[in-house]
């Protein structure tokens, strides 16, 4: 089915070179196409360039190669939206930046510490904005949670909990061995690590320990897979936080966050794609999202576009203040508590986080002008 590109509402719109074209590269290629007004998708790029035609032919989108130089150098584009596999991503960003384009960029921003903050610092040089693809923070329940938070509701932070079961099927994971050693900690838990981050504001994560193991698909343990894990997590203001994630919910695609404090406690997320329930002699049923396109739709369109808004600000010379979208350091604190959830599975001892990268808090949440903080 193909599509034509929404027209745009702007004189100047953000016009934005897609490097990807994978399964959340295309669905990032629709919501920009489609569904962010202010920005218009001009040029793609991925090695497999019969993806590119396809994808490209789709959208409506005339400029594509299988060099994603070609992308990055174009001066007619403003933005490039990273989507590659994870061990471009620092590589691109930093070229990106050099370029003077500003970057999304999916998580993680890079296989470690080290060669994510030698693209922070390009980036810093030449002043362009780079925005990380932690969506949760963009899911209606888990900003308003956050917003709870920052008033103050649930007191200060004590227990902490978030998850992430992928949706399975009972014949299990296909192609295990396909999945890179790590997956877990630093594509999938990742999410998680960052909305502990985001949902203890002003703290640090001091000290991690982890359990992993195959227990979805064991036969494929012996080449690194890791299925099932479980992470505690230590924070400077003395909260204890859990993380656990499994790739195969029988029961859909299942994301949830808590924050339990002296004042009280807040919840978001979960399976359910709508409050909806039924009531039936069979007993109660919900149904439930399968995709992560699906259940945080809505969610990674506003983190996108979010994005757009902000290259247009820094394009108009609009200085904003505070951490409104997650950036460099928000990116580096995460990857800092994967690689030690890492180094902790393999040890099956506890890791300070200080032996990984020394942290710093984030930024106070932004708040529009005129509130009051």
């Amino acid at each position: 089915m193909s599509y034509f590109q929404h027209p745009v509402s702007d004189a100047k719109p953000v016009r934005v070179g897609l490097i990807g074209a994978g399964w959340i590269g295309s669905f990032h290629a629709e919501s920009v196409a489609l569904r962010i007004p202010a920005a218009r998708l001009d040029a793609i790029a991925d090695p497999d360039l019969p993806a590119v035609e396809t994808l490209a032919s789709r959208l409506g989108v005339s400029k594509i190669s299988a060099d994603p130089a070609d992308v990055i150098n174009d001066p007619e584009i403003d933005a490039i939206l990273i989507a590659a596999p994870v061990r471009f991503h620092a590589g691109l960003i930093a070229a990106a930046a050099r370029a003077g384009k500003d970057v999304f960029c999916e998580k993680p921003g890079g296989r470690t510490v080290e060669e994510l903050d030698e693209a922070l610092r390009e980036a810093d040089t030449a002043r362009v904005t780079v925005q990380f693809g932690f969506n949760r923070r963009y899911a209606a329940d888990f900003a308003a949670a956050r917003k709870l938070i920052d008033d103050g509701v649930v007191g200060t932070p004590q227990l902490m909990r978030s998850l992430t079961r992928d949706p399975g099927t009972a014949a299990g994971i296909a192609n295990p061995e396909r999945i890179a050693p790590g997956t877990i900690f630093l594509e999938t838990l990742i999410h998680d690590f960052d909305t502990l981050n985001w949902l203890n504001p002003g703290a640090i994560p001091i000290s991690v320990y982890a359990v992993a193991d195959a227990l979805v698909a064991p036969e494929a343990k012996a080449g690194g897979l890791l299925d099932t894990a479980v992470v505690t997590i230590t924070y400077s203001n003395g909260a204890i936080a859990v993380a656990e994630a499994n790739f195969n919910a029988l029961y859909g695609y299942d994301v949830r966050g808590e924050v339990f404090g002296s004042a009280g406690m807040v919840t978001a997320g979960g399976p359910q794609e709508s409050s909806a329930t039924t009531y039936t002699a069979a007993g109660m049923g919900a149904a439930t999202a399968r995709l992560n396109v699906d259940l945080f739709r809505d969610a990674y369109t506003a983190e996108l576009s979010a994005f757009v808004d902000a290259v247009k600000a820094r394009r108009e010379g609009i200085q904003e203040h505070g951490n409104k979208h997650p950036g460099g350091v928000d990116a580096r604190n995460a990857l800092a508590v994967a690689l030690a959830a890492l180094r902790s599975a393999e040890s099956g001892m506890p890791v300070d986080v200080a032996t990984v990268a020394d942290l710093r808090p984030a930024e106070p949440q932004f708040q529009p002008a005129g509130e009051s903080a």
